[in-house]
């Protein structure tokens, strides 16, 4: 097994990782930041905005240091923060703001079923909860985290509250970047801003309460008062993000549909399935290709690439895993560069994000979707895969 010799040290990279996981530490679920704010106000002082060497490329980035939990209080001491829609990402961000002490609303469709689960989750009618009409109008700084295509076809109704003076705040360059097709155009007089973390809100919100941090890339699309760079600044921090660098709004949506179509989930799932299906064509179980192929990358070898690096991984694994890895990736990126440059010039050039409004905006896409998922979950790949993870000792507890 690949991963036989590099499995032995995963435990230990997990717990160093754990250790030093204490130092990043600034700004968390509220009731542990009192806590820890004396343990690691020594560590703060040497930490703050600063330019980095990322492969050569120097980056400027900003830290949970720049903006101390007590600094953020006082940065947003008059203002209002409404957050527009709960899905993933106003779930996420909204509860991480709320948690962290700032004033917080959100703007859902009253009685629907956004508005029942923040109605469970805390949020009260009239006091912090309210119609997105209402929210817009009540906020000084309006996070937009609807979903794309409701961007697009709420911006009339949301457009006549977002007046002069106020931040417009994305966590997507979608709308901005496509304007063509969404018609959402930045207001005059306000600043426009976008924060946009690296994962879903789900994880956002999970790594907060664990008092961790995704990190999140930041822009300014419109400065209208002069401080819209270090309001942004202040909000990613204050949605609970572990470090922040720089981009645009048009290569923040470019990477982001790119990376999800590609890597993150496209690429991958069809990696995955080619691979099974070969093993299979090839009289291998389905346990042992499930193993071979899901079951080791995403619990040995994924989290040894997070925690170290490729180069890392590759010098702790088998002579022989080292051998076929070197000598074969070369050969899967010659025949994959040409389909991601496809993607990409896909996703530039507006057609990924034209299909994925059509296909929102469809009266049956959730029945349309759940067909697809279906499709995916009844693979024999994946029902294999569920027997496989019911095995894991951790599942297995009594």
């Amino acid at each position: 097994m690949a991963s036989r010799s590099a499995s032995r040290t995963l435990a230990r990279v997990a717990a160093s990782a754990a250790r030093s996981s204490l130092a990043a530490r600034t700004m968390g679920a509220a009731p542990r930041f009192a806590a820890r704010a004396s343990a690691v106000s020594s560590i703060q002082q040497t930490r703050g905005i600063k330019t980095l060497n990322f492969g050569g490329s120097l980056e400027k980035v900003y830290e949970r240091s720049d903006w101390p939990k007590q600094k953020v209080l006082d940065y947003f001491k008059d203002d209002t923060i409404a957050v527009l829609g709960y899905g993933p990402q106003g779930h996420g961000q909204g509860l991480n703001l709320r948690d962290n002490g700032l004033n917080v609303i959100v703007g859902v469709r009253k009685d629907g079923r956004s508005w029942k689960k923040a109605v469970a989750e805390g949020w009260v009618p009239g006091k912090n909860l309210f119609t997105i009409e209402e929210a817009a109008d009540k906020g000084s700084i309006v996070l937009n985290l609807l979903s794309d295509a409701a961007q697009r076809d709420l911006w009339p109704t949301i457009k006549p509250f977002i007046t002069p003076g106020k931040t417009l705040y994305f966590s997507h360059g979608f709308a901005i970047t496509y304007k063509e097709q969404t018609h959402v155009e930045a207001p005059a007089g306000v600043d426009v801003v976008l924060c946009a973390p690296k994962g879903s809100g789900t994880t956002l919100r999970t790594l907060f309460l664990e008092g961790k941090g995704l990190n999140s890339s930041i822009a300014v699309f419109q400065d209208v008062s002069g401080k819209a760079h270090e309001r942004v600044q202040a909000l990613g921090v204050a949605i609970g993000s572990g470090y922040l660098y720089e981009t645009t709004f048009a290569k923040e949506v470019y990477s982001d549909l790119y990376g999800e179509r590609g890597v993150l989930m496209g690429a991958i799932n069809g990696l995955f399935r080619a691979q099974y299906d070969v093993l299979r064509a090839q009289g291998h179980s389905p346990s042992e290709a499930f193993n071979e192929t899901v079951e080791e990358a995403t619990q040995s070898l994924y989290p040894l690439i997070g925690a170290k690096g490729m180069d890392w991984m590759y010098a702790n694994c088998s002579v022989t895993a080292q051998r076929g890895a070197l000598d074969w990736h070369q050969k899967f990126y010659d025949a994959s560069l040409p389909v991601f440059k496809d993607l990409y010039e896909s996703v530039k050039n507006g057609t990924e994000s034209q299909r994925a409004l059509d296909k929102n905006s469809q009266p049956d896409y959730r029945e349309s979707l759940e067909v697809e998922l279906e499709e995916i979950r009844q693979a024999e790949i994946w029902r294999a895969g569920e027997t496989v993870r019911s095995l894991r000792p951790e599942n297995n507890k009594k």
